[in-house]
């Protein structure tokens, strides 16, 4: 295989989840050309990856949405002259795209009906995996043996000194302890309480003479801010003050990241960070932390199904059950606090 295309995933977290199998295709594959097919918004998750030679970016909702905008990308990928794609998106457009494109062999799973468009069709999972694992399955009936399965992200000097120069700007120094809570999540149920949060950073800041530092995306802003306001010590807010590259730099620079089921939460395990991982309605067999690194999972639910998908839950006791004390144990053992 001189010239491997990768289909890859359309979600920031799954495509954190291909890096394994990205690694594992460049092992088998040391001196071939690598590209990949993403959508625009995963395009920072893969950006300064050493394994792949080039991003194409399929825009399905701009440039590519027409059918117009579709052949030119067609036609592209024509004059790459790719000799074998990795499907791992399920799609059936993706695959017929793939097709129209005259690359000879296309692998991946018979999803969508588009079995007839793949030269091989991987036999799904009896049983649901982690994503991380379902990709590999990937490479394995390619032949490709996977030496390593942790996921990883990259950044460089200017990512790490923007961080430094945010937490100087905030007066913690390169010598402080820091601990980066991460309490937001894509919906409410996922959330530790946010009262909890704030004990939390209050004890470690007693115990451990940490700095707390909130994280998140912009619209984890409130829910920071109403974190601070009830709690006795003084944190540092960089919700909404980082790109994706900026904050794993954070995460990198941490001496503990403590976060739900979350992005930021597989950002940290990415970047080798100590990670405390906090599950409730969700499953840590299949979208919990992946691979070697030092991080742990606290889960207390023993009531419910998992994954519990519902939003209409409102006592949230998966969550509830998880307590602080349950934390700072976990939290004190990673510090090595005595």
């Amino acid at each position: 295989m001189n010239r491997i295309l990768i289909v890859n995933v359309n979600w920031i977290g799954d495509t954190l989840f291909s890096t394994p199998f990205i690694r594992a295709v460049r092992d088998a594959y040391p001196d071939s050309y690598i590209a990949c097919l993403l959508h625009p918004r995963t395009k920072e998750m893969l950006e300064l990856n050493p394994c792949l030679n080039e991003l194409i970016i399929y825009d399905e909702e701009g440039v590519h949405r027409s059918l117009f905008g579709k052949l030119k990308l067609i036609v592209s990928l024509k004059q790459k002259k790719f000799d074998v794609a990795f499907l791992l998106h399920r799609s059936f457009t993706k695959a017929l795209i793939i097709f129209l494109a005259g690359i000879k062999e296309r692998i991946g799973y018979p999803t969508k009906r588009r079995g007839m468009l793949l030269t091989k069709m991987v036999e799904a999972p009896a049983e649901e995996l982690h994503k991380v694992e379902y990709f590999l399955d990937i490479a394995r009936a390619s032949g490709i043996t996977p030496k390593n399965k942790s996921y990883e992200f990259f950044i460089n000097d200017s990512h790490k000194n923007f961080i430094a120069d945010l937490l100087r700007g905030s007066g913690v120094s390169e010598k402080d302890t820091v601990v980066v809570l991460c309490p937001g999540g894509n919906w409410d149920p996922k959330r530790w309480p946010k009262e909890n949060f704030a004990r939390l950073a209050d004890s470690l800041s007693k115990n451990s003479g940490a700095r707390i530092v909130i994280s998140g995306a912009k619209k984890d802003l409130k829910l920071a801010e109403e974190i601070k306001g009830m709690m006795k010590t003084e944190p540092v807010i960089t919700a909404g003050k980082t790109t994706l590259k900026e904050l794993a730099a954070l995460l990198a620079r941490s001496s503990l990241v403590i976060a739900n089921d979350t992005g930021p939460m597989h950002l940290a395990v990415a970047m080798k960070a100590k990670t405390i991982a906090l599950f409730g309605p969700t499953s840590p067999a299949v979208t919990g932390p992946y691979g070697a690194g030092p991080y742990k999972i606290v889960s207390k639910n023993d009531s419910c199904d998992i994954p519990c998908y519902d939003m209409t839950c409102t006592d949230n006791r998966c969550m509830q059950k998880i307590k602080v004390e349950d934390v700072l144990k976990e939290a004190a053992e990673m510090l090595e606090v005595k």
